[in-house]
C-alpha cells in the first residue's frame, strides 16, 4: 500500500495491466492448449464416442458455477489471492486430468476438467481486473491490452501442447504436466499486483445494488446480454469448424490452419479495440462486433468451399473482439466499485452459462439436424439468427433510454 501511496492512478494500473498481460500469455496458454486436446484425451477413454468433447463442457461448466463465489472472494479478499486460488484449481485440474490418463478413468478426466473450470474463471477475470485502478480514459484501453495478450497465449498453447504429447511414455500426460508447471507461475506472478484504488471491501456493509437492482439497469442487462451472445456463438461456431471442414472433404490439417487463423483474428485486434472504443465510443463497437458476427454467418451459409471456411472464421474472430471487449467496457462502467463482484460475478456465470449450451449444441446440431456435414454446418449458422436479433434488439432498447432520458 505504501509503494501504492507513491504512484499515480494510471501508473498503478499500467503496472498491474503489464503483470496481467504475462498472465494472460502464459497461463493462459493452458486454455488453447486444453481446448485442443481435452476432446482428443476424452476420445481415448470414453465409452461413447458421443461423450467425446465431454471434457471441455465440464470445463466449461466449471467456470460457469466458479464465476459468482469467486467474484465475491475476490471482492472481500482482493484480486491476488483470487488469481491464486483459480491458479490452484488449474493445478489440482491438470494432476487428476493426468491420474485420470495413467488410469484410464473418464470419470476422473471430467472431475478434473471442472476444477480447470475454476482457473478458467478466475482468467476471465483478468479483464476486470484491468480495469480496476484505471481511468476512465485508460479503461478500454487496459482492458483491451489484456486480451491482446491472448494472441501469445493463442501461438503457446498450441505448440506447447504438441512438444509435450508424445514427451511422457503415456500420450496426454505430458499435456496436463505441462498445464500444472503454467498454473505454478501464478503462485510467484500474482503478488506483484497492487490494489491501490481498487481496494476490497473488507469490513464495511454492502450498501450497493442487490443482483436483481444490477439486472434492472439497462446498461448492465444490455452489456451482459452482448458479451453471452459475442461469447456464445463464437463456442457454437468455432467447436463445429473442425466437424465440417474434414467432413467437407479437407485434410484434419486443414482444419487447424482454419482454427489457427480465427484465433489470431480473436486477439489481434486487441490492440486498437480499445482506442476504437474511445474514440467511437463502446455502443458502436458493439454494435459493429454483432455485424461482424452476422457477416460470418453470411459467409459460411454461402458455401463450403475452403475460402468460405476461412473468411467466416476470421470475421468470427473480429467479431468477438468486438462484441466482447465493448460489452465488458461497457459493464465496467456501469456499477460502483463496490458493486464490482456481484456484478462481474453475475456476468460471468450468465455468458459462461450460455457457453455451456452454445458447447454441448454445437456437436448435436452439427451431427445431428441434417443427413450430411452441409446440412449440420449450415444449422449451425442458422442457429445464430435468434441470439443476433436478441442482441441488436438490447442495444436499440438502450439507446432508446438514454436518448430517452436525455
Amino acid at each position: 500500500m505504501t509503494q501504492a501511496a507513491n504512484m499515480s492512478q494510471d501508473q498503478i494500473a499500467e503496472r498491474n495491466v503489464l503483470i496481467l498481460i504475462i498472465a494472460q500469455a502464459v497461463l493462459g496458454a493452458q486454455m488453447p492448449l486444453l481446448f485442443t486436446f481435452s476432446g482428443l484425451a476424452g476420445q481415448q477413454l470414453a465409452s461413447n464416442i458421443c461423450f467425446a468433447t465431454l471434457p471441455i463442457s465440464l470445463i466449461v461448466f466449471g467456470s460457469m458455477t466458479t464465476a459468482p463465489w469467486l467474484s465475491s472472494f475476490m471482492q472481500k479478499f482482493g484480486r491476488t489471492k483470487g488469481f491464486m486460488l483459480g491458479a490452484a484449481g488449474g493445478a489440482i485440474g491438470a494432476i487428476l486430468s493426468a491420474l485420470a490418463i495413467y488410469t484410464s478413468s473418464f470419470p476422473l478426466l471430467l472431475i478434473g476438467s471442472y476444477f480447470t473450470g475454476i482457473y478458467m474463471s478466475a482468467h476471465g477475470f483478468y479483464r476486470f481486473a484491468a480495469s480496476d485502478a484505471a481511468s476512465d480514459d485508460f479503461r478500454p484501453k487496459a482492458i483491451s491490452y489484456v486480451m491482446a495478450a491472448g494472441l501469445a497465449s493463442a501461438i503457446i498453447g498450441p505448440q506447447l501442447g504438441s512438444a509435450m504429447f508424445d514427451a511422457m511414455v503415456i500420450p496426454f500426460m505430458g499435456v496436463y504436466a505441462a498445464a500444472f508447471a503454467l498454473n505454478c507461475l501464478g503462485f510467484v506472478l500474482f503478488p506483484f499486483l497492487i490494489s491501490g484504488t481498487a481496494k476490497h471491501a473488507k469490513a464495511a456493509p454492502y450498501t450497493g445494488r442487490t443482483r436483481i437492482e444490477l439486472l434492472k439497469s439497462p446498461r448492465i442487462a444490455t452489456s451482459m446480454i452482448c458479451a453471452m451472445v459475442a461469447y456464445s456463438l463464437m463456442n457454437l461456431v468455432m467447436t463445429s469448424t473442425p466437424l465440417a471442414v474434414v467432413g467437407c472433404g479437407f485434410a484434419t490439417e486443414t482444419a487447424g490452419h482454419i482454427v489457427t487463423a480465427h484465433v489470431l483474428a480473436m486477439f489481434a485486434p486487441s490492440f486498437f479495440t480499445g482506442h476504437i472504443i474511445a474514440r467511437f465510443g463502446v455502443e458502436r463497437v458493439v454494435g459493429a462486433g454483432l455485424f461482424i458476427l452476422m457477416g460470418a454467418g453470411i459467409v459460411a451459409l454461402a458455401g463450403v468451399q475452403l475460402s468460405n471456411f476461412y473468411i467466416a472464421l476470421i470475421l468470427l474472430g473480429f467479431g468477438w473482439n468486438f462484441g466482447f471487449i465493448g460489452s465488458t467496457a461497457m459493464l465496467a462502467t456501469a456499477h460502483t466499485a463496490q458493486e464490482r463482484g456481484p456484478a462481474q460475478g453475475m456476468n460471468d456465470f450468465l455468458v459462461f452459462g450460455l457457453v455451456t449450451v452454445a458447447s454441448l449444441a454445437s456437436g448435436g446440431l452439427m451431427n445431428c439436424s441434417g443427413g450430411n456435414p452441409v446440412e449440420g454446418w449450415n444449422a449451425v449458422n442458422y442457429a445464430m439468427i435468434p441470439f443476433l436479433a436478441l442482441a441488436f434488439g438490447s442495444l436499440i432498447w438502450l439507446s432508446m433510454i438514454t436518448r430517452k432520458n436525455a
